[in-house]
């Protein structure tokens, strides 16, 4: 399995090659995946007092940063009252007027819109990824990937590219509804993305409720959780490693498994298609042939009702039949027997036409 792998906001394609390192290396080492980087569009500097943490510049984010305080939610997170789920403590951070900028007007989706296409249009470019990586912001993203996938297919049997993700410190996708793009939460819309999903989180990050509420959006048969026991970081010590490595040894090997067998299926499938056309084929072919063969008996009929002749060397009532090239000399007896019918091709062909009428 080749997975596409997002880094978070302020990171780059360079950086999460890093970060992910210990992890990749371990599944590579395995035989259980490769791996290809890609990056946001918007370069981006990191908040006040965090300049040195997310490493070496540039640094990029995958949506348009707004200016700020890049960390007030995580400082609101610390005042939400306990005992709220997931859903809902995702709703206390929803803007009151929905949709609109800060200046009141419609808020414009196209830089969304735009990283979300330039995503696909990478996976478009590789053929082999088939599975999607995303951490933090690169995770939410990853998430629109799959559901936006999951629409497509509901509405138009469009086939899905991405057969299996996993998230780390992930956050619910927004779906396409016309001309926006709306948070569809679990507890409202039920599942929104439908292949096999694995969330990695860490119980002592502030924000785990967002992790949790996208473990929620997805298909609840096939989507695993694992928690790490750390903050809000992709996991790089042995231990952890190991642990991931193992379980996803056992998800990727079915998933993998499933593939095979479905793509056995379909190619059987157009197998059957094929050979049902060559046998329709045959089956037409043959059904003409006996057609022109029992017109002509009835041509052979409808000469009996013209001419009438019985002779001593023929069957009572059953003339011979003979043909001769158009314009020679026929309808005398002239040169031939009696009981017998000369026909130049000609008329064969006028007894067919009088047959085929009737």
């Amino acid at each position: 399995m080749k997975f596409l792998c997002l880094p978070g906001a302020y990171g780059s394609a360079k950086n999460f090659a890093v970060q992910l390192g210990p992890f990749a290396k371990h599944m590579e080492d395995r035989g259980l995946a490769t791996f290809a980087f890609t990056q946001g569009e918007h370069e981006a500097e990191p908040p006040l007092g965090w300049e040195n943490y997310f490493g070496s510049r540039p640094l990029y984010r995958f949506l348009v940063a707004e200016e700020g305080d890049a960390f007030e939610v995580v400082r609101r997170v610390r005042h939400i009252p306990r005992g709220l789920s997931p859903e809902d403590t995702l709703r206390l951070f929803r803007p009151d007027e929905k949709h609109k900028d800060k200046d009141g007007s419609d808020y414009d989706w196209s830089p969304f819109r735009r990283a979300i296409d330039r995503v696909f249009q990478t996976i478009e470019d590789d053929p082999e990824i088939d599975g999607l990586i995303g951490y933090s912001e690169g995770a939410m993203v990853a998430a629109c990937i799959c559901a936006e996938e999951n629409r497509r297919w509901e509405e138009s049997g469009s086939p899905r590219r991405i057969q299996f993700a996993i998230f780390f410190a992930g956050t619910p996708p927004l779906v396409k509804d016309g001309d926006r793009y709306i948070a569809k939460l679990a507890d409202e819309h039920g599942p929104v993305i439908r292949i096999p999903t694995f969330h990695v989180f860490g119980s002592n990050d502030p924000l785990v409720y967002s992790s949790v509420a996208l473990f929620n959006s997805c298909d609840q048969d096939t989507a695993q959780l694992y928690d790490h026991g750390l903050g809000h970081l992709v996991p790089r010590d042995a231990d952890n490693v190991e642990q991931l490595g193992d379980t996803l040894s056992d998800v990727i090997t079915r998933i993998n498994s499933d593939a095979a067998v479905a793509a056995a299926d379909a190619e059987e499938t157009v197998t059957r298609t094929e050979t049902t056309t060559v046998t329709t084929t045959v089956t037409e072919t043959t059904t003409t042939i006996t057609a022109e063969g029992d017109l002509a008996d009835a041509a052979i009929a409808a000469a009996d009702e013209i001419v009438p002749i019985s002779s001593p060397d023929t069957e009572p009532g059953r003339p011979s039949l003979s043909l001769s090239e158009p314009g020679s000399t026929h309808g005398s007896t002239a040169g031939t027997s009696a009981g017998s019918i000369n026909l130049d091709l000609n008329d064969v062909a006028d007894v067919f036409s009088k047959v085929s009428s009737e």
